[in-house]
């Protein structure tokens, strides 16, 4: 567990299936700001499961109470690219500022070392400035910007591409 996290009840673990009704909630708090996604809106259960890597996937808790979520989706089917990912990291809005992201974001990437993943990559707005400081501090580093990547909401978006090179598989 992170040394950042300023609040020692806050733990994270394997997500749960039961654990999607809140980690959906979440998520749609995310989308409602404009920041974290070009997802417009929460997919079924069965879609975000299939979508991210078993034994990937971490919430962060504070007794029975969800707080945010991380998980790992594959960037490619080809054999190549097994060992990158891209990571996903929401908090929920009254638990930012208590180091939650950064918590779930050093778990997941120590989950990703430890399964052979040698290359974790977030990919952000450019003006989700907390999310991009918060990926530097963990280790991530900015190593692009696409340039009107996707269409949200009638505009065109530019995002980062940050990655966080773990070691050799």
């Amino acid at each position: 567990m992170s040394a950042r996290v300023t609040d020692r009840a806050v733990r994270t673990r394997p997500m749960r299936p039961d654990d999607w009704p809140r980690v959906a909630e979440i998520y749609a708090e995310g989308i409602a700001t404009g920041l974290s996604t070009f997802e417009t809106e929460v997919p079924t259960w069965e879609r975000w499961d299939r979508d991210h890597l078993p034994g990937q996937r971490l919430v962060a808790v504070d007794g029975d109470d969800v707080l945010g979520w991380a998980a790992l989706s594959r960037v490619s089917i080809r054999d190549v690219y097994r060992g990158v990912a891209e990571v996903s990291v929401y908090v929920a809005g009254d638990a930012r500022g208590r180091g939650v992201g950064e918590l779930l974001l050093d778990d997941i990437v120590a989950n990703a070392d430890a399964a052979g993943i040698w290359t974790v990559e977030a990919i952000i707005f450019p003006e989700n400035a907390t999310s991009v400081a918060m990926a530097e501090s963990c280790g991530f580093r900015v190593v692009g910007r696409r340039e009107r990547l996707g269409e949200l909401d009638g505009e065109w978006r530019d995002v980062l591409l940050l990655e966080r090179r773990g070691p050799s598989p």
